[in-house]
């Protein structure tokens, strides 16, 4: 047996990062891995099966000296962990102080005590901003995040760190990751005309595993990462095939429900680059759905489609695009609407 590689993994507790864990730990005859969490009930319930396969260090990412626990003699990094939407964008100084500081905690720390390792990072397809006029989306396309998208700033804040450091790094920023998906206030964000390209989960924890056979090729480069051509939709027919599984029917909204404007997401027209090195789309948008379908129980099923009405206005109650309308706040009104949308929508 050769010598294992090294790799420290954060944000293992999260939805990619236990893919990673589970995909590391299938091959521990290769890996050493050591886990870097947030101790909550949660993480500590989902990293428990894997005590025999990892290395488990729970620890604030924000506090330099906890990070540093993690970070001796490590040959690769998957640095996964990240305040999210909505969460990121309600709050955006903690937002600030687990993605911004973290990194930046995480970048010193492996540059005292292993300064050899490869870094491997994902950033998000919101640092482009709104591209429902220009869905097709390259790497080397402007930042430009959308106003109030907190997560966004963090994440190009913390991509430059990376690129500033001393240490070998690759960045993927990761299109609209499916996968134990909550329903939030986002959902109306995004407006119904998106172009939308997923990756599942597996896939994308895939693509950080396998690249860590294929360092040389990634390092100093920034990718996009989505699940291609056969993993595209428009947000409108997403939401008609999500709500037809899970019994809610159409999408009988009022216009004003959903913004028509600062949110994200596109089709990554250069996300095969990073397929062709690391080889990791298994999934298309119809078995994501066959997925998604499976793991709705018959029951929930019924009784959603008896409660419907009562969901949907628990749903609508949500929409801070229509609250924007029904109060007729306008600074709302103008962060949510195209000018040429507002007779239709407000």
């Amino acid at each position: 047996m050769g010598i294992k590689k090294r790799v420290l993994l954060t944000g293992a507790s999260g939805t990619v990062g236990f893919q990673v864990l589970k995909q590391l730990s299938e091959q521990s005859d290769l890996y050493d891995v050591t886990v870097f969490d947030i101790k909550t009930k949660r993480s500590e319930r989902k990293l428990k099966p894997f005590a025999n396969t990892a290395t488990l260090v729970y620890g604030d990412i924000s506090k330099f000296e906890e990070v540093r626990k993690a970070c001796h003699n490590q040959d690769f990094v998957i640095h996964l962990a990240a305040i999210i939407p909505p969460v990121a964008d309600d709050f955006p100084l903690l937002s600030q102080k687990i993605n911004v500081q973290g990194t930046e905690n995480l970048v010193k720390a492996l540059s005292e005590l292993s300064p050899q390792a490869f870094f491997m990072y994902s950033s998000s397809i919101s640092v482009y901003g709104d591209r429902v006029d220009s869905p097709l989306i390259n790497v080397s396309d402007n930042l430009m995040p959308s106003p109030r998208d907190e997560y966004a700033k963090t994440k190009i804040e913390a991509e430059h760190i990376i690129q500033n450091s001393s240490l070998k790094w690759t960045i993927f920023r990761l299109a609209a990751i499916m996968g134990d998906h909550k329903i939030s206030k986002l959902m109306f964000h995004m407006p119904l005309k998106t172009a939308m390209e997923i990756a599942t989960p597996a896939d994308t924890a895939r693509a950080f595993v396998n690249g860590i056979d294929h360092c040389e090729e990634l390092a100093g480069n920034i990718f996009n990462l989505g699940g291609g051509s056969s993993c595209r939709v428009s947000y409108k027919d997403f939401l008609l095939r999500s709500f037809d599984i899970f019994g809610l029917s159409s999408l009988s909204f009022p216009h004003s429900a959903f913004a028509t404007k600062n949110f994200h997401c596109g089709f990554y027209q250069d996300g095969d680059i990073l397929n062709s090195i690391v080889d990791f789309r298994r999934d298309t948008i119809d078995n994501y759905f066959e997925q998604v379908a499976a793991g709705v129980p018959t029951i929930q099923r019924f009784f959603t489609k008896i409660l419907r009405p009562i969901i949907k206005r628990k749903l609508l109650s949500q929409s801070e695009p229509y609250a924007a309308c029904k109060t007729q706040n306008q600074d709302e009104i103008d962060h949510y609407f195209k000018k040429e949308d507002l007779n239709k929508a407000c």
